[in-house]
């Protein structure tokens, strides 16, 4: 509705109101006054037949569809006419000319019914005068907001498409500035894996040099504890006293099993006993690790019962008197403290992996590591700041792609978000993303819809927003949303409906 129709809308109040009353039949309007000319016979709007003008408003009807009883409750399906001269002229059913109620504001319809009617279209016009008129000023300010929408949506559209030519020349600049470091990345990290791959495999032959000589002393100690006569060989018997090393786990260690651990000699000395070694070290317990393995056996409580009905306590209490009476004899005997060994700090030994562990690379090698990391940062750090702006401009592009009206007046509720608190939940409408309600004291959220499109009629599509794909109902369809736009002063939700809830929603932009 446009401001110029709302003002021809008051101008044709005000002429009603000072309207000269032309002589036609009763409940007849004007438009068809015509058709009733008293001088000539009348026929039926219907063209059903032609009756004397005399039988028009004669309470009885002779036409079907009741046009010769404007003025009277005779034909079922007829119409009464209310001039209301002074506010809006109106139709009303025929049944109820004369029924003892003033449907006319001008009290014309009870003209022989004797009901006390008061003419109240003066004041009806009158009333409905302001409330156009406040409609008007309502329109025009609308109007002009809406210009102003319009010209600050056609401003940002033009930074924003100018930000993101900008955008996108930055990117290419960018986009090479990334391949280039990604080559000096390249360059620099060939050096540091060739030196790291150095360092790993002198580690690695160092590491196999101290397993060879760990071996060997194990080797050594095992010749020892094996040798129990020490005669400098160790022979079948004695290699027998270590079941461990039974090749077929039955739990005794034959002889011929022995003699073939030895590689089919009686005995061996030092030197055969490195291809014997090869052949038990796997399964091999030394003394020392079979004594660790030992478990001391537990100590007896000899405490007596407690009884049920007496709380259980690990210490009894102590006497002050005696506690103090101990402090002094502890006093008189100093020298038996001194015997007593002073308690040291157990230092673990390293482990296997600790000592395994490798080395920190020598000076060279870490210069090339720091260089490389440097440009491996370099590189990050480009490649992060490229994805910024390819998110930034997509961004853009998103929201130059939206429908924000013919002439982009609904730009500015992008982004925006409008709460709109119930008795039972807190409604969020963000125009073009989602709509959403919360239970007011407490609860998850319910999406009631994404940005679907414009659902309004075709001569006023920018109406009704479309919000779908919401969160399933119970054993039903996908919540949706449809959001109707009114004019007004100010953007607020004002009021929601159920079943399929529905939020209306007053906007400044349609005042026009």
């Amino acid at each position: 509705m446009s401001c110029a129709y709302l003002l021809l809308a008051i101008s044709l109040c005000v002429s009603f109101a000072n309207a000269v009353e032309v002589q036609r039949p009763r409940g007849v309007p004007l438009s068809k006054r015509q058709f009733y000319e008293e001088n000539k016979p009348f026929t039926c709007l219907d063209g059903s037949r032609t009756i004397p003008f005399d039988r028009v408003n004669d309470d009885y009807c002779d036409c079907k569809d009741g046009s010769d009883e404007p003025g009277t409750a005779a034909c079922p399906n007829g119409s009464f006419h209310c001039t209301n001269a002074g506010y809006k002229p109106t139709f009303i059913p025929s049944s109820r000319i004369n029924d003892g109620i003033c449907d006319c504001c001008d009290t014309t319809d009870e003209y022989n019914s004797g009901a006390s009617c008061q003419n109240t279209c003066r004041e009806l016009g009158r009333q409905e005068r302001e409330t156009l008129q406040k409609q008007a000023e309502i329109a025009k300010e609308g109007f002009l907001l809406k210009q102003q929408l319009i010209n600050e949506a056609k401003k940002q559209r033009e930074e924003k498409q100018g930000k993101m030519t900008e955008m996108q020349t930055n990117r290419r600049t960018m986009e090479e500035k990334v391949e280039a470091l990604r080559t000096v990345k390249e360059v620099a990290e060939q050096p540091e894996k060739e030196a790291k791959e150095r360092h790993l495999k002198a580690w690695e032959d160092q590491k196999a040099i101290i397993r060879a000589e760990k071996d060997k002393t194990k080797m050594a100690e095992a010749f020892l504890e094996l040798d129990d006569d020490a005669d400098g060989y160790v022979s079948v018997v004695e290699l027998q006293s270590h079941t461990e090393l039974d090749p077929d786990s039955d739990g005794a260690l034959t002889e011929a099993e022995a003699q073939a651990l030895l590689g089919g000699a009686g005995k061996v000395d030092t030197s055969s006993f490195e291809s014997a070694w090869d052949n038990i070290k796997d399964k091999y317990i030394s003394e020392s690790q079979a004594d660790s393995a030992a478990v001391d056996p537990p100590v007896e409580d000899n405490r007596p019962p407690v009884p049920d009905n007496e709380p259980y306590h690990d210490d009894e209490p102590v006497d002050e008197d005696e506690e103090n009476e101990d402090d002094d004899e502890d006093d008189d005997y100093p020298e038996e403290d001194s015997d007593k060994p002073i308690p040291t700090v157990h230092t673990p030994e390293k482990s296997e992996q600790d000592e395994e562990a490798m080395p920190p690379y020598d000076a060279e090698t870490q210069t090339l590591i720091d260089a490389a990391q440097k440009t491996r940062d370099d590189f990050d750090e480009a490649e992060r700041a490229l994805r910024e702006v390819d998110d930034q401009i997509k961004s853009i592009e998103k929201e130059l792609s939206f429908d924000f009206g013919t002439s982009g007046e609904f730009t500015y509720l992008y982004s925006q978000c409008y709460d709109l608190t119930t008795s039972e939940y807190i409604y969020r409408l963000c125009p073009f993303n989602r709509v959403s309600q919360k239970p007011k004291y407490g609860g998850s959220e319910t999406n009631l819809g994404s940005w679907g499109s414009w659902a309004g009629p075709v001569d006023s599509k920018y109406m009704v927003m479309k919000y779908e794909h919401g969160t399933g109902c119970w054993q039903g369809p996908n919540r949706s949303t449809t959001v109707k736009l009114i004019c007004g002063k100010e953007t607020v939700v004002i009021s929601t409906s159920e079943p399929s809830r529905s939020l209306e929603r007053r906007t400044p932009p349609r005042g026009y």
